[in-house]
């Protein structure tokens, strides 16, 4: 028994409550009186407990930590967060894409890696996955894209004939699914991932120098991964099997960390490329942009609430501060509406007054009202105004205005560059970085998927399609699939 004093139950309002346990009725036998407000009160609270759960990404864990800066990359970015020994506080959401809130960490998807920087300028956002590049490039695509790996309109069930119609007409997802379908396509935990922005951002220094970067935060756990038999147990055995490994390993004092490197482009260098650098379906080869340390992401403090810290948190990439902007990414460009959009959906439009969301330096906003508001508003609200309200500084508010463009309107796709092509960067990595284990493991997981109920044409096209990504492959697979 503790000896702390008991803290009485109250109502929301404050008020002490008379039991936990009983309503409020006539005589011990007789019907509940509707004034019993604190029955309603908890009654009506329950049914509104859910929030919508978000549309890609829904099932997660999240943790709190720091970045800490190691190296000067101060010739790169005058962002206050990535200054030689700044140390900022920050906020990280693991999950799955596909599956809903309540689905199994295990399933073969690509995994979210979306990570807060409290810093001194502003919330900054960087809204990664576990892989450096993604299944399609064109923002138009996204929801059919999404929509095709959940599930059906008929019976509600996944179903991989139609993930993998879509995969075989869009030529550009062989990267990622390649990807998907190898070792690194069930990491064994989060803490044993990478995690990547995937797209490419710019960065601008002190001396308004521009250039072109990718992010990569680099386990210093290893990367270490399920095969799909271990995964498939595990989905059985405990589906919360990631969100409980990474809570157990704070509680135990077993911080997980990541160190972040950067490639780094010359932002001229980018008009000649020989991959079209803002596409995500590409990487730029290590050889031509070597990676360059930054800092260390520890992870040290589990959520107390985890509605509130977590199925509340609201990333977005346009959340950016002086130093760091946006690139012609399409993709990019559109994530930079959708996400602000769905936070306004799911959690209303006064989200960013969430603790969780809320930024670590002062805020002096116009916006007002709204659904939710908790922070009082004072005149004016307005501007321009001659009563002493907040007023932009061009010199610190940079809005992506760092980079131009011309050229009819047109709707069309990437111009290719000299080694732009669809199958060429995962035909690379089929032959020159998986091993000869890891191929035989990527054709057992093609053969596993593509043999779950994908029909006759759809089949034919993904035979076709592992054939353009690399012969001797398409070519196993085919002979796997007849056997």
């Amino acid at each position: 028994m503790s000896d702390k004093p008991v803290k009485p139950t109250t109502t929301d309002a404050g008020i002490p409550v008379a039991s936990d346990e009983h309503s409020l009725t006539i005589g011990p036998d007789g019907p509940i009186v509707l004034h019993d407000h604190y029955l309603i009160e908890q009654m009506a609270n329950f049914n509104r407990e859910r929030i919508p759960e978000r549309q890609p990404h829904a099932k997660g864990g999240g943790a709190f930590g720091h970045f800490e800066v190691t190296k000067d990359v101060s010739a790169y970015t005058k962002a206050a967060v990535f200054q030689p020994g700044t140390k900022t506080e920050t906020l990280i959401r693991f999950s799955t894409v596909a599956g809903e809130r309540g689905s199994p960490d295990t399933w073969r998807d690509p995994r979210g890696f979306s990570l807060r920087f409290y810093t001194s300028e502003g919330n900054y956002d960087m809204v990664g996955n576990n892989t450096p590049v993604f299944f399609v490039r064109d923002p138009m695509k996204f929801q059919h894209f999404i929509r095709s790996q959940k599930r059906r309109a008929d019976s509600s069930l996944r179903d991989h004939d139609m993930q993998w119609d879509f995969w075989t007409l869009s030529p550009e997802s062989a990267h990622q699914v390649t990807w998907l379908m190898g070792d690194r396509g069930i990491p064994k935990t989060w803490r044993h991932m990478n995690g990547y922005s995937s797209h490419t951002y710019m960065w601008i220094n002190a001396k308004e120098e521009r250039f072109w970067v990718k992010y990569h935060f680099k386990t210093d756990q290893g990367i270490e991964c399920m095969t799909q038999d271990e995964a498939v147990s595990m989905a059985g055995k405990d589906s919360d099997c990631h969100r409980r490994d990474l809570f157990d390993s704070i509680k135990n004092g077993d911080y997980p960390s990541w160190t972040l490197h950067m490639q780094i482009m010359p932002f001229e260098d980018a008009k000649t490329y020989r991959f079209n650098p803002f596409d995500l379906t590409k990487v730029w080869p290590h050889h031509d942009y070597p990676l360059m340390e930054v800092g260390k992401l520890t992870l040290n403090r589990n959520p107390t609430d985890f509605h509130t810290e977590v199925e509340q948190a609201a990333f977005e990439p346009n959340n950016l501060v002086s130093g760091i902007g946006l690139s012609p990414d399409k993709m990019l460009l559109a994530r930079g509406f959708s996400y602000a959009d769905a936070h306004r959906h799911r959690l209303g439009v006064n989200y960013k007054q969430i603790p969780v969301n809320k930024p670590k330096c002062p805020v002096n906003s116009y916006s007002k009202d709204g659904v939710g508001r908790t922070e009082n508003i004072s005149d004016p609200v307005y501007a321009p105004n001659s009563y002493g309200g907040p007023e932009a500084d061009p010199a610190r508010g940079q809005d992506g205005t760092q980079w131009y463009t011309d050229g009819d309107m047109v709707r069309q796709a990437y111009t290719l560059r000299r080694d732009d092509d669809d199958f060429g960067q995962p035909g690379t990595l089929v032959r020159e970085v998986l091993d000869d284990d890891g191929r035989d493991r990527l054709v057992n997981n093609i053969i596993d998927h593509l043999s779950a109920g994908v029909s006759d044409a759809v089949l034919q096209r993904a035979i076709e399609y592992w054939r353009n990504v690399d012969k001797v492959l398409g070519d196993r697979v085919a002979k796997g699939l007849k056997g």
